[in-house]
């Protein structure tokens, strides 16, 4: 078992099971978290009976790097292979605030966007979130550098591997784990209702992002298979209600097709959808994938979208590109490399 799967509790109740001190937990995730040893032997201060014991329960070995690319403006993608030899991919973007990484939850997915890369490939199983945590913890050795902002936007959705997810954010959250800021961490989801309103109550304070995509029905369906079980209306609600508990502002993502979801009216129909809910649209400039047909929205019109946003008092960004050039799209070079 990968020992990044369990959560503090569960280490200590794994230790005074086997006649062990609680503090013990604390020590070793402190080399875990704190050190990211890379041998059970590296922790010196342990004494050998507990280090036999979780050499005997527990491996540190979670992923293999297959490849990386590193970008122009410093984007890494890295292709990592499971112990059952899955693949997953994860990308570390750097930012002026610091270093951000995209976790992948799900060895493909189901959810089958016509857009995305990751759905041309079906979900085979959930990572368990000791797979999620290893992401940060591998990427953070090939940097040599911290991690301090986590998106987990990634191949799968994340409300479709639920108490994985909680899991990975509580580790990850803990000034005892990785010690990430819950601010500084995002959830983004497809529009899975029911989970959206159950993560309302969740009570870490984790960003929630909402992958839009379109403001009616009709084009949402053509992007989104997920819209014809939970409609943009039901959607909106949902995001009523989580605004309603949790008081947070929404992100909502947008990615720009051309000529299907970027006109000026679609824009001026976004902005009457959200209009009064404490939202920010972040706009994201298409990464093609060569499968779905699609096309990135012009310049131009991205511009003109934004415009539209803003002139209506619409909080929005337009997102700064990022690992373009080597394909850094969730689920793309996964994809490649099993064709």
């Amino acid at each position: 078992m990968l020992i990044y799967n369990l959560t503090h509790e569960e280490l200590v109740q794994f230790l005074l099971d086997h006649g062990q001190k609680k503090y013990r937990a604390d020590q070793i995730w402190q080399w875990l978290y704190k050190q990211k040893v890379q041998s059970f032997d590296e922790m010196n201060n342990l004494p050998n009976e507990i280090i036999d014991l979780l050499k005997e329960n527990f491996t540190l070995q979670a992923l293999e790097l297959v490849l990386k690319h590193v970008s122009a403006d410093g984007t890494m993608k890295a292709l990592y292979s499971l112990s059952d030899g899955h693949l997953i991919e994860s990308v570390l973007m750097k930012q002026h605030y610091g270093n951000s990484i995209c976790v992948t939850t799900q060895v493909g997915c189901n959810i089958g966007c016509s857009f995305c890369a990751s759905g041309l490939l079906k979900k085979k199983r959930d990572l368990n979130a000791g797979e999620i945590i290893a992401q940060i913890i591998e990427t953070e050795r090939l940097l040599k550098e911290r991690i301090s902002y986590v998106v987990v936007m990634g191949i799968g959705e994340p409300f479709d591997n639920y108490e994985n997810l909680l899991k990975f954010l509580t580790t990850i959250n803990s000034p005892k784990g990785l010690a990430i800021g819950a601010r500084h961490i995002t959830v983004s989801t497809s529009g899975i209702v029911p989970k959206i309103k159950e993560y309302a109550h969740m009570g870490l304070q984790v960003n929630l992002a909402i992958s839009l995509h379109a403001p009616n029905n009709e084009i949402r369906s053509k992007l989104m298979r997920i819209n014809n079980a939970y409609p943009i209306e039901e959607v909106i609600g949902a995001i009523k209600y989580y605004l309603s508990v949790t008081k947070r502002r929404v992100t909502i993502e947008y990615i720009l097709i051309d000529g299907l979801n970027d006109s000026k009216e679609t824009a001026i129909e976004l902005t009457q959808l959200l209009k009064g809910l404490n939202v920010y649209v972040n706009l994201i400039p298409y990464n093609e994938v060569i499968e779905s047909g699609y096309k990135r929205s012009k310049t131009e019109t991205m511009e003109a979208f934004y415009d539209t946003l803003m002139k209506a008092n619409i909080q929005v960004t337009l997102r700064k590109e990022q690992g373009h050039d080597i394909n850094a799209a969730c689920g793309q070079l996964r994809s490649q490399h099993l064709t």
